[in-house]
């Protein structure tokens, strides 16, 4: 058994990839790189065919999620974890993670990680912000990472697969779905991986039905697993709020385009949470009162539109 599983999807992306296996290669852990070429054109596969200790995986072009749960079926490490192929992982995360889950008995490691944004030319360092409730932190409770940072034992998440009717936020929904489960945690106080902004599009670029559907799985996400809590008599006003304030951004947008289904989500909330006030313009709250939801938001779509 390996000690690590790097578990890295890939869709034309040669011209980042080798930079991304290069940084899971370790002297000290026995590491597992597992890449699945969702049907690239651009060469990867034959890229991959000739790099040593890889498990290279050929797929037909079903997308990023069927292309994880195809490399968790290969995977063999006592750890996972999942990496972007036009991303990389810092020198020394996979041998510190590794050595605190050991000493730790924890089933994720979590860390920050870094920002590189080529177009700007800049870096930035998001430490790892402690919190002690997991599942309101990623809920949207303050900052909370980024998935590709932690460490995974990989028996813990065996069964969570990446989904795909949530492809537009599976990392999302996956990481919630771990902290449903009560993980034992330690913090790596190093970033643990990097991630790139380039000019080229990423599955979080959207607009249009692309980008109304993200903001639709966002909020479905967050329905699902504030019903699974309240059905555990685990639903605390914290939480709630942590949620509502992560989705609102995603209820206005998608209110752009459907209010009427937006109207419903707001209802909604205000159930969960008759204290919530929208953090919105002062005439927009007025609008809102005074025409209801629904009917607020298709005048400022129309105003918008007019302009």
């Amino acid at each position: 058994m390996a000690d690590i599983s790097v578990v890295i999807p890939t869709y034309n992306r040669l011209w980042a990839l080798p930079q991304a296996v290069e940084s899971c290669r370790s002297a000290t852990a026995d590491v597992e790189i597992v890449v699945v070429d969702d049907g690239s054109t651009d060469g990867t596969w034959e890229w991959l065919q000739a790099q040593p200790g890889i498990v290279a995986i050929r797929t037909d072009n079903w997308g990023k999620d069927w292309a994880v749960v195809t490399a968790m079926k290969a995977a063999q490490g006592e750890y996972v974890r999942f990496l972007d192929s036009d991303d990389w992982l810092c020198p020394g995360a996979n041998e510190g993670q590794l050595a605190l889950a050991r000493e730790s008995g924890a089933d994720v490691v979590v860390a920050g990680y870094e920002d590189r944004d080529e177009v700007a030319g800049t870096a930035r360092v998001n430490d790892w912000v402690d919190c002690d409730d997991f599942v309101a932190q990623q809920l949207g409770e303050g900052w909370s990472s980024h998935y590709s940072a932690f460490l995974f034992r990989r028996e813990f998440v065996l069964d969570i697969p990446h989904r795909q009717e949530f492809s537009l936020r599976d990392d999302r929904l996956f990481i919630i779905e771990v902290a449903l489960r009560g993980p034992k945690l330690a913090v790596y106080r190093k970033p643990a991986f990097a991630y790139r902004h380039h000019a080229d599009a990423r599955l979080t670029q959207q607009a249009g039905f692309a980008r109304d559907l993200r903001c639709w799985m966002h909020i479905s996400i967050y329905r699902k697993a504030l019903a699974i809590l309240e059905s555990r008599g685990e639903l605390t006003l914290r939480r709630k709020r942590a949620a509502i304030g992560d989705m609102w951004d995603n209820v206005r947008t998608f209110a752009r385009t459907y209010p009427r289904e937006a109207a419903e989500i707001y209802d909604w909330i205000r159930r969960l949470d008759p204290e919530f006030v929208a953090p919105v313009r002062a005439p927009v709250a007025l609008a809102y009162k005074v025409l209801g939801f629904s009917a607020a938001e298709r005048l400022l779509g129309l105003t918008a539109r007019l302009r």
